[in-house]
């Protein structure tokens, strides 16, 4: 992180709440989040922990802050996309390919994700972690049934079960790339990976229109 001592000090509040979270995105690519001491985060801010616990009562209330802003940010970048387009099944691509750029921007987002996901304990990270991928998955259901609507995609496609494969797309590119421990891995296999799963939801009568 470019920011010094000096300069967080001297940001407001929220900006340095801000400046904290990315912080621990940026661990979080590096390590197991688990295993993120405030400790940590502190020294790769160049603050002290009691600096650190101004802005953060708790480190739970910090993974919150991290939940929140993982949310805001994907949830964000998908609506701004997917609003380019009045095709339900480009949208679902330009949604695909936002994802997966911001993955790669901050790799650190779904370690986290997982991470809270695994806990066996509720948390408020982890509460808003399930709303989130819910709120994903929504989005995915609604392009889908606009484009079975439209009669682009399979009038008897099971919505249910495309939404959890598109999500489940995103994932093991994802775990596959930490595998690999290379992110060019993911971006590499985004784009065929798409066009397969396109290929099986389009209506087919609209296929063979398409191409005469």
């Amino acid at each position: 992180m470019k920011t010094t001592n000096t300069t967080i000090k001297n940001l407001p509040a929220e900006q340095r709440r801000a400046v904290t979270v990315e912080a621990v995105i940026e661990l979080a690519a590096e390590k197991n989040p688990a295993s993120i001491t405030t400790a940590e985060i502190a020294e790769r801010m160049q603050l002290t922990q009691g600096a650190l616990f101004r802005h953060f009562p708790t480190k739970d209330a910090l993974w919150q802050s991290v939940m929140e802003w993982v949310t805001a940010q994907l949830l964000g970048r998908i609506d701004k996309v997917i609003t380019t387009t009045e095709s339900p099944l480009e949208a679902l691509e330009l949604m695909f390919a936002a994802h997966i750029d911001f993955v790669a921007k901050h790799p650190g987002a779904p370690r986290m994700m997982f991470a809270e996901l695994q806990r066996p304990d509720p948390t408020a990270a982890k509460a808003i972690a399930q709303t989130m991928l819910r709120h994903y998955s929504d989005r995915v259901g609604k392009l889908l049934a606009k484009g079975m609507g439209e009669g682009i995609i399979d009038p008897d496609l099971d919505v249910a079960a495309a939404s959890v494969m598109f999500i489940g797309m995103v994932q093991g590119l994802v775990m596959q790339s930490m595998i690999a421990g290379d992110i060019a891995v993911m971006l590499g296999n985004a784009k065929p990976l798409f066009a397969l799963y396109a290929r099986g939801i389009k209506h087919i009568n609209h296929e063979i229109q398409s191409h005469q």
